[in-house]
């Protein structure tokens, strides 16, 4: 059949005309148009507007317009003076996605979407100052001695710490959380559990929400709690070839990061569930997405580059 007549194959068979497409990424958490019109307004950057805009591709060195949106290194601009930064400070620093977290870690995320002059002492002024953060966090002072650390893991998932997280309010019958960190990546699985709980059930649990998702490790390091000292713990051990690494007795420093989890974990929910304490398994799924960086900060890279497709072990 000619191609003019048989149209219905030849549309699914000519390569379509390019189109160009033209888009603005903008955090879902600022007003874009208001933004816009203060920075239009500010005289510091009316000039560079008009500046850019007798540019051909519109953009310097470091400023670019697009959409007539001005960018600085690819970040919103905000007016030093806008109306939106104490908003825009209580979203990423006070929401439940912000998590009341640390100053760096809230200047990363707001420093990755936006820009204005100032933003660094904003954050930390702002950190600072927050009174729920007040309330809830400990003062963290660094161990007198010299320590000795445990040996760095050669890759994600291949040495984890594990630990309880117990003397929890009782909801829906769980008063427990088993705290799963990768060793090298800092990431965290917090899992519920009812009390009291037998080796079989942690077990179970483990390999239902960790080794389904990133394989055996090679190495757990934990404390010297009964369930991991257990003759069905020791056979999972040997049937799968992972090492148990107890840590010394009266020594928690041996398991450091894991309380440093820990004691994250403890503070989201103190400052989320302080008024209703027995929500907290509600919370657990994000104290995960808020406690797990998303920089880690170490290795200096994103942490979603550490977990490429396919990086469970067999």
């Amino acid at each position: 059949m000619p191609g003019e007549e048989n149209r219905v194959e030849d549309a699914l068979f000519r390569m379509p005309a390019e189109v160009e497409l033209k888009g603005l990424s903008v955090p879902v958490t600022v007003d874009l148009e208001l933004i816009k019109k203060e920075v239009h307004q500010d005289p510091k950057f009316q000039k560079l507007i008009a500046e850019l805009r007798e540019l051909e591709d519109r953009q310097n060195n470091k400023y670019s317009l697009q959409n007539d949106v001005l960018k600085y290194k690819d970040r919103l601009v905000v007016s030093k003076t806008s109306s939106l930064i104490s908003s825009i400070l209580h979203t990423y620093h006070n929401s439940v996605v912000g998590g009341h977290s640390r100053f760096l870690r809230t200047y990363k995320r707001i420093s990755s979407d936006l820009y204005w002059e100032g933003t660094k002492t904003d954050i930390k002024k702002h950190c600072e100052e927050c009174l729920v953060c007040q309330r809830n966090k400990s003062l963290a002072l660094s161990p007198a001695g010299l320590l000795v650390p445990l040996e760095i893991p050669q890759a994600i998932w291949n040495d984890i710490s594990m630990d309880f997280v117990e003397g929890l309010p009782k909801t829906n019958g769980f008063e427990v959380i088993l705290v799963v960190v990768d060793r090298l990546s800092k990431y965290g699985h917090f899992l519920p559990l009812k009390h009291p709980f037998t080796a079989k059930v942690v077990a179970e649990l483990f390999i239902r929400e960790v080794v389904r998702l990133h394989g055996f490790p090679l190495s757990i390091v934990s404390d010297r709690d009964k369930v991991f000292l257990s003759h069905f713990w020791q056979e999972l051990f040997r049937l799968s070839g992972t090492k148990l690494n107890k840590s010394t007795t009266y020594h928690p420093q041996t398991h450091g990061q894991t309380e440093v989890v820990n004691r994250g974990v403890e503070t989201y929910l103190r400052c989320f569930c302080n008024e209703k304490p027995k929500e907290w398994v509600k919370w657990l799924p994000w104290t995960e997405y808020c406690i797990t960086p998303r920089f880690n900060e170490p290795l200096r890279c994103p942490l979603f580059r550490l977990f490429p497709a396919g990086n469970r072990r067999p």
